[in-house]
């Protein structure tokens, strides 16, 4: 059995109200990370996601950030990280992102118009921010998205069912009476 299957199928659950909450160490920061764990998901990335056309890598703040320096690592494609901190730098981009449990604003910088990105996430669960991510990459900024990768799918609908995006997951759950169900194991492509 791989790692991240293991480790989703021993995380603890947590109750937030009526909702059930998995604690993973790639969506929370916590039990501990193990290097481990941490690169068969950057070797599982690699060989799922385009990469060979990518000039950046973009990421959410702020559990994709680990992921995703674990690639840029591997790769040599630069990372940007995209903040809920607006710093008024020239062509700041701003998105609006409302997921199932909350709204906030988020900042692009670093991402022009013809870039060709990767984006990059731990969880794809509302999909109300990767959403949010990727209209304003393609629609305020003029990237294009090459690939868009989440490690985890929480089972379900989400807001990009009904859109052309197409994104890529290492595995996808739910939980079900206090357990980690993997529902679809998508093996290293």
């Amino acid at each position: 059995m791989d790692q991240l299957r293991q480790s989703l199928l021993d995380a603890p659950i947590i109750e937030k109200g009526e909702y059930q909450y998995f604690v993973h160490p790639i969506s929370d920061g916590v039990p501990m990370l193990e290097p481990e764990l941490l690169r068969e998901i950057v070797i599982r990335i690699i060989r799922k996601a385009e990469l060979e056309n990518v000039d950046k890598i973009v990421t959410p703040a702020a559990m994709g950030i680990h992921i995703s320096t674990a690639l840029s690592l591997m790769t040599d494609i630069p990372l940007v990280v995209i903040r809920k901190r607006q710093y008024g730098l020239d062509g700041e981009v701003p998105l609006f992102q409302e997921t199932g449990y909350s709204e906030s604003e988020m900042y692009i910088n670093d991402v022009e118009e013809g870039d060709r990105v990767l984006v990059l996430d731990d969880v794809l669960s509302t999909g109300g921010t990767m959403k949010a991510i990727l209209d304003a990459l393609t629609n305020e900024v003029g990237a294009e998205v090459v690939d868009v990768v989440a490690v985890i799918k929480k089972a379900g609908d989400n807001e990009l069912d009904q859109t052309d995006y197409n994104v890529k997951t290492l595995i996808n759950v739910t939980v079900d009476d206090g357990e980690v169900v993997i529902v679809d194991a998508q093996g290293d492509d």
